[in-house]
């Protein structure tokens, strides 16, 4: 005979386990201690199994009936309840202590870190998560939604923070990814968030694009009296158009002085291309000058308290202040923009050869670490051409670059 509500709620505890029947191999078993358990019970070819549907009245008697049919129909179509309970609660279990943070903290290590991500690129990814952490981080990734997200990005714009709020959406939805990847969550919800962000306006790194006011800025160095390290930084980051940072984390290793080039590791770089930069006399000079001072092994501008770190990513600019140079007027970036700018105007190189310099166009990564490749020769030259040209702007001369015919 059936279950019903009326007989269900009359069921007493007895000072033994017993069953009572519903249909089909529903079942409610009540406990000594007056517990209400739905089980229901199936066979697998010739084994006879059950599975447990929840408490009555947790579960009611509808639930149960419920859950049972789902429980056929998976036999049905060849599985097994049991089975498929356990792998459930596994996945439960696995899904709730995958928070976000602790993804993100996986995607950090396991991604970048074991990638070779740049320092720098490790260091950011932390302070977007620690931006983001307070409102989400203790989230299931799984059960976060679109607007638990927007939330913190919003509270960063209302700060001004345009920029970092974009870069956050970018990192969460970087990790949502790979969520999805590693199976602890099904979609990336800031997809749904573009365009809910103020886009932040352009910046660009302020530049010495007059090549009198360049010629000054070069005195300016030879005449700075900070930190040794900071002052041989300085003199050689506008000979050799990388970026700042590139030429912070410098390794001694990359260097190849009696050839005169410097071949930059994929994993330092922006574009995550291996890259190779020709050293003019000057810049040669100037690192085997420091080579002496400092010895010629791991960073070759390292920290001032720790030799196992870089410099200071901020060193450069602030050296430009204490010389008297305003952030509008210079800094260590801009210092490629000023390259950029008075080789093109000279018109004696191509722009393909200014580009691949700058890094911006080594589409072919072995090119890059072989300085064999496309425009290498040209290359050299313009680089010893620049280091002649500057030298001849600290002195006051060839303030006027003219076009060539």
């Amino acid at each position: 005979m059936p279950l019903t509500d009326t007989r269900l709620r009359a069921l007493k505890p007895k000072a033994k386990p017993y069953k009572v029947a519903d249909e089909r191999g529903l079942y409610i078993e009540v406990t000594p201690a007056g517990g209400k358990h739905w089980r229901f019970r199936y066979r697998i070819g010739k084994a006879q199994k059950k599975v447990s549907l929840g408490s009555y009245p947790v579960v009611s008697l509808k639930d149960a009936r419920e859950a049972a049919m789902e429980a056929r129909q998976t036999i049905a179509s060849g599985g097994d309840p049991a089975v498929e309970k356990r792998k459930q609660k596994i996945r439960d279990e696995f899904l709730s202590a995958s928070t976000f943070e602790a993804v993100a903290r996986e995607y950090i290590e396991q991604i970048m870190v074991q990638n070779g991500r740049a320092e720098a690129t490790i260091v950011k990814a932390n302070y977007f998560l620690d931006k983001l952490a307070p409102a989400i981080g203790n989230r299931p990734i799984h059960e976060i939604e679109p607007f638990e997200v927007l939330a913190p990005l919003k509270r960063l714009e209302a700060t001004g923070k345009h920029e970092t709020a974009k870069k956050c959406r970018s990192f969460a939805g970087r990790v949502f990814r790979y969520g999805v990847a590693t199976t602890r969550c099904k979609s990336d919800p800031t997809s749904l968030l573009k365009g809910a962000l103020i886009t932040p306006k352009p910046t660009h790194y302020a530049a010495i694009l007059d090549p009198e006011k360049l010629g000054g800025l070069l005195r300016a160095i030879d005449d700075f009296e900070g930190y040794t390290l900071t002052k041989f930084a300085l003199k050689i980051a506008p000979h050799v158009f990388v970026r700042p940072g590139e030429l912070r984390h410098a390794d001694w290793a990359e260097f190849d002085l009696d050839e005169g080039v410097w071949r930059i590791p994929a994993g330092k770089m922006k574009a995550r291309r291996a890259h190779a930069v020709p050293l003019s006399k000057q810049v040669i000079s100037l690192f085997e000058e420091l080579g002496t001072m400092m010895g010629k092994s791991g960073y070759v501008f390292p920290s001032a308290r720790s030799g196992l770190r870089p410099m200071s990513e901020n060193a450069l600019n602030a050296a430009f202040r204490r010389m008297g140079f305003s952030k509008e007027e210079v800094t260590a970036h801009g210092l490629r923009a000023t390259a950029s700018t008075l080789l093109n105007e000279s018109g004696k190189w191509s722009s393909d050869a200014i580009e691949r310099a700058l890094a911006h166009g080594d589409s072919n990564a072995i090119r890059g670490v072989y300085h064999r490749g496309k425009h290498w020769s040209e290359r050299v030259k313009m680089s010893q051409w620049w280091s002649d040209y500057l030298d001849s702007l600290k002195l006051g001369g060839d303030l006027v670059l003219l076009k060539a015919s």
